[in-house]
């Protein structure tokens, strides 16, 4: 199902999606009240979801058609690059998250990792709200707690690796996945996240 409320761009995402053999496009709509009445009538697996319909918000319908029975998987497709509406698009429960710059094979891709169970996020969406997501909502293990204390002391990977008994690539690694996972991008970053974590002592 295909909701967005201009007509070109639905006609140009069904010849995409339809020229996929896995895909059929079962219905589409420009409205909220459209794509209620269609979703009611349609056996739907996925709906693809702008947010701007015309002057309505489509984030308002996720809740209602997340409670539909068989439950659809929704990816939302949007103009919006701002990660503010990522976040809330995901706390309401989609599937998926891209922007319409993106390229065409990225939307198969997505449809294809919703389809199989999985998010799928817009890759420079993820790394922003990687970066701006709070610390403390990370489930740091112990070992890495260790590195991210001794890192933000000054400590070098080398004297990190003889304090903890462990190998040089082995902090390597752990460090890499800190700044991954706390979205740390420098040293300093990595100790106002420490700071958050409550790591400095």
């Amino acid at each position: 199902m295909l909701a967005d409320d201009h007509s070109m761009v639905r006609a140009g995402l069904k010849a995409l999606v339809g020229a996929d053999p896995r895909c059929s496009v079962v219905g589409e709509s420009g409205t909220l009240a459209t794509l209620r009445t269609v979703i009611t009538e349609t056996s739907v697996d996925l709906i693809v979801l702008d947010i701007a319909l015309g002057r309505e918000n489509g984030l308002d319908a996720i809740p209602e058609l997340l409670a539909l029975q068989p439950q659809p998987r929704i990816v939302v497709l949007t103009m919006h690059d701002d990660p503010a509406f990522a976040r809330e698009a995901l706390r309401l429960g989609v599937h998926g998250y891209l922007l319409k710059e993106a390229a065409a094979e990225e939307l198969i891709r997505a449809i294809e990792v919703v389809m199989a169970g999985g998010t799928y996020l817009h890759p420079q969406l993820g790394a922003q709200l990687a970066r701006h997501q709070a610390p403390t909502a990370q489930r740091l293990t112990e070992r890495e707690r260790e590195v991210l204390r001794l890192l933000v002391r000054g400590h070098t990977n080398a004297q990190i690796a003889q304090e903890l008994f462990i190998s040089l690539r082995t902090v390597e690694a752990h460090r890499a996945g800190l700044r991954a996972r706390l979205g740390a991008n420098n040293r300093a970053e990595l100790v106002e996240a420490a700071r958050k974590l409550g790591l400095l002592m």
